[in-house]
C-alpha cells in the first residue's frame, strides 16, 4: 500500500494517456507525487521531457523499493495483466486504465490485491473523466440498485453522432473518428462492441456483484447498422445507439447486454453526441441519475487517474461491497426484449427466432422484422451478427 505522505510512482507507457498523466501530475504538487521511472517500449521515439526518466526495462519498477506506487498506461492486455500482477505481488498499490485486462483477469487480481493488501484501482477504465466506478462503489453500495444503462464507447458514439446528424456514411465517419483519434488505425474493438463489452463486464462487478466474462454477455458492435436502419429510426424519431444495459429482476437476477438500440429524444442517453459517455443509474429511492462526460482522450482518462492516485493518499481501496458483503445477483438471460432485426436476404432469419412479430416489412431486397425475442435465443446462435443482418433493442 502506498504511503500516505509519499507516491513515488513507476508508469507504464508514454502515449497519449501516459504523457498526460506525467503532466498533470507535474502541475499538481499539492498530491505530494513524483515519477520515480517511465518504461517505453520505442526508446527512439523523439520525447519532450527528460530522456533521463526513461527505461525500457520493466524492472526498473517493478523491481524498485523506492516505487510504491505503479501506473499503468498501455495497451497490450497480456503485458498490463504481468505489469499489474506483479507489482501486486511485491505490495505496490497500482492504477490501471487497462479495461480488456481487467475484464479478463478481474477475479484474480481482487484475490492478489486482498491477499497483499495493495490498493488496485481502474476509474479511467471504463467512462474516463465519469467517476462512475467510485460512485457504484461508494454511494450505491445497497440491493436498491435496479438498472444500469449507458454508453461507454466513445468512438462509436462519434460515429453514429455523424450518421445520424450530419448523414454521413458508416465508412466516412469512420474515417472521421480515426482522423480525430477516437478510434484506433484498426477500430475493431470499438467498432464490433469488444471495447464497450469489457467495460460493461467490470461495471457489473461494482453494481451487482457478478463477476462475468464478456462472452458471457449478449453483445455486438455497430459494422451491419444498414443506411434502411437510419431511416426507419428517423420516421419514429429515434437515434440509434450503442446501449450497455442492466437490470435487475424481482427474483433479484440481473439481465445484461450490449447492443444497438434505439433511442427516443425523451430518454437521457439521447443527449449524449460524439465522443461523450453517458451513464443512467437507476435506484428504487432516488429513480434515474445520469453521470455525463468526456469517455476518451489523455486528459480526461489522466483526470481519473489523478483521482485515483489521490485516493491512494488516504490508503483508498475498493471494498467490492456487493461480491463481499452481500450475496451477489446471478446473470439471466430468460428475458423478453422488444428487438428489430433488418436483413438483406429473409432467409438469413432462422425459425422461430421470434417469441412474437407485431411488424413486417419487405421491399427494395431489404426485410425487417419487430417482435420479442428471448435474450437467451442470441447466445445459443450467433447467425444475427453475420454481415447483412442487423439487430437493434427497441
Amino acid at each position: 500500500m502506498a504511503n500516505a505522505d509519499t507516491l513515488s510512482v513507476g508508469l507504464f507507457g508514454f502515449g497519449v494517456v501516459g504523457e498526460a498523466v506525467f503532466r498533470v501530475i507535474q502541475q499538481t504538487p499539492s498530491l505530494a507525487a513524483r515519477i520515480v521511472k517511465i518504461c517505453i517500449k520505442n526508446p527512439g521515439k523523439p520525447r519532450s521531457i527528460d530522456a533521463s526518466f526513461f527505461t525500457t526495462n520493466r524492472e526498473e519498477i517493478l523491481g524498485n523499493e523506492e516505487v510504491n506506487v505503479v501506473i499503468e498506461a498501455i495497451d497490450d492486455a497480456d503485458a498490463s495483466f504481468e505489469m499489474v500482477s506483479r507489482s501486486l505481488a511485491q505490495g505496490k498499490s497500482v492504477i490501471t486504465a487497462n479495461k480488456k485486462m481487467l475484464a479478463r483477469h478481474l477475479p484474480e487480481l481482487i484475490a492478489l490485491s486482498r491477499k497483499t493488501g495493495a490498493s488496485l484501482l481502474y476509474e479511467a477504465s471504463c467512462c474516463a473523466s465519469i467517476p462512475v466506478i467510485r460512485n457504484l462503489e461508494e454511494y450505491y453500495d445497497n440491493d436498491l440498485l435496479v438498472g444500469l444503462r449507458g454508453i461507454i464507447n466513445g468512438s462509436t458514439n462519434y460515429i453514429l453522432t455523424q450518421i445520424f446528424e450530419r448523414g454521413l456514411g458508416y465508412a466516412e465517419a469512420l474515417r472521421q473518428a480515426q482522423e480525430k483519434g477516437f478510434a484506433e488505425s484498426n477500430p475493431s474493438l470499438d467498432v464490433s462492441g469488444q471495447d464497450a463489452v469489457n467495460k460493461f463486464c467490470i461495471l457489473l462487478t461494482h453494481a451487482y456483484g457478478i463477476l462475468a466474462q464478456p462472452e458471457e454477455l449478449p453483445f455486438t458492435g455497430i459494422e451491419n447498422i444498414h443506411p434502411i436502419d437510419r431511416e426507419v429510426a428517423l420516421a419514429e424519431r429515434s437515434q440509434i445507439k450503442l446501449v450497455a444495459n442492466a437490470i435487475k429482476l424481482p427474483d433479484g437476477q440481473v439481465a445484461a447486454y450490449v447492443l444497438p438500440s434505439f433511442v427516443k429524444p425523451m430518454e437521457l442517453l439521447s443527449r449524449v453526441h460524439e465522443e461523450y459517455n453517458g451513464v443512467v443509474i437507476t435506484s428504487a429511492l432516488t429513480d434515474e441519475q445520469f453521470f455525463y462526460g468526456k469517455g476518451a482522450g489523455g486528459f480526461p482518462t489522466a483526470s481519473a487517474i489523478l483521482s485515483d492516485l489521490s485516493a491512494l493518499r488516504y490508503r483508498y481501496k475498493y471494498e467490492y461491497k456487493k461480491l463481499m458483503m452481500q450475496k451477489p445477483s446471478n446473470l439471466c438471460l430468460d428475458v423478453e426484449l422488444d428487438a428489430y432485426v433488418s436483413l438483406n436476404r429473409e432467409e438469413k432469419l432462422p425459425a422461430g427466432f421470434f417469441e412474437e412479430t407485431y411488424e413486417y416489412f419487405t421491399g427494395r431486397g431489404f426485410h425487417y422484422r419487430k417482435g420479442r425475442i428471448l435474450l437467451s435465443k442470441l447466445m445459443e446462435d450467433h447467425w444475427w451478427k453475420q454481415d447483412g443482418v442487423s439487430l437493434i433493442l427497441m
